[in-house]
């Protein structure tokens, strides 16, 4: 396509007025086409900073970026559980699941592959093996099929709720004795990155929580999921104005940690190659038992 500069725009760099012309692609994309030298000024190739007299003739050839996939990567993985057909392990915090968003290396997949080497390709060739998800600083078990047959198996076995997900989180504020929220969750309209529970449309979702120990100021709660929402334990303690500890995106002070506190402490499913019950339980993470153990303790 060709764009014509006029007067009003000289001075612009190339690649934003190549933006401000074509907005649904990404000024990265856009200054990746120009240093590829798929945006051509005149005759010439120029650097996407060459600023505009006003003019200039500017042909672009869009290009759609390679598909990506991801790549082994030898990073360190601590695994909980294995057999023929799934591995579990045990997510740190900070690691994401897969590719995407801006990440592209660095993933749990990458490591993955590094260790195992072809899983179920029924995630394609950036979720190789992933049937579920943790988000990002959230840690603990998380279980990942090596072979097709598995993934389907436990896609079902997710989607039916078989699988026992039991997390271990501290939540602003107090908490007595035990609860179920059953609160349907959805996208934030005000605030795209984060889901909530405060209306009242959305999938339905059910959490139910049980309070294990005080602090001054914060509550240590076992949960256990009867769905498997986009962030749910977060979106639903929110929804009760106990945030998760630590997490300042649903409404919580942001921790000295680095994180916010919950973990993915037990994962029960039925195993795809023996058919026997697994049940795996994750540690809950060392700097979540320092975070724990600086906090003065009320008794109740």
């Amino acid at each position: 396509m060709r764009l014509i500069a006029v007067d009003t725009d000289r001075g612009k760099r190339l690649d934003a007025f190549v933006h401000e012309r074509l907005p649904e692609f990404s000024r990265s994309r856009i200054q990746a086409w120009i240093k590829g030298g798929l945006v051509l000024v005149g005759p010439r190739t120029e650097k996407p900073s060459f600023l505009l007299r006003g003019g200039e003739e500017i042909d672009v050839e869009p290009a759609h970026p390679a598909p990506l996939h991801a790549e082994p990567e030898d990073i360190p993985l601590e695994v909980l559980y294995e057999d023929s057909a799934v591995v579990v392990v045990n997510k740190p915090a900070g690691m994401v699941v897969h590719a995407g968003a801006g990440v592209k290396d660095g993933t749990l997949v990458n490591a993955l592959l590094h260790r195992f080497g072809g899983l179920s390709a029924i995630g394609g060739e950036l979720r190789p093996g992933i049937v579920h998800r943790l988000d990002r600083f959230t840690s603990g078990a998380l279980v990942v099929a090596k072979n097709d047959a598995a993934h389907q198996d436990l896609a079902l076995q997710f989607s039916s709720r078989k699988v026992e997900k039991v997390y271990l989180s501290l939540i602003t504020g107090r908490l007595d004795g035990k609860g179920r929220i059953e609160k349907p969750i959805t996208r934030d309209p005000r605030n795209r990155a984060r889901m909530t529970a405060k209306l009242d449309t959305g999938r339905a979702s059910r959490t139910d929580w049980e309070a294990i120990e005080h602090f001054d100021g914060f509550t240590f709660l076992r949960i256990q999921l009867g769905t498997g929402r986009t962030h749910q334990i977060r979106a639903h303690m929110a929804s009760l104005g106990h945030p998760v500890a630590g997490d300042p995106l649903y409404g919580a002070a942001k921790s000295a940690w680095d994180r916010y506190f919950l973990h993915a402490h037990r994962l029960g499913f039925r195993s795809p190659a023996t058919g026997e019950t697994v049940l795996v339980v994750a540690p809950l993470a060392p700097e979540l038992e320092a975070w724990k153990a600086s906090l003065p303790r009320v008794e109740v």
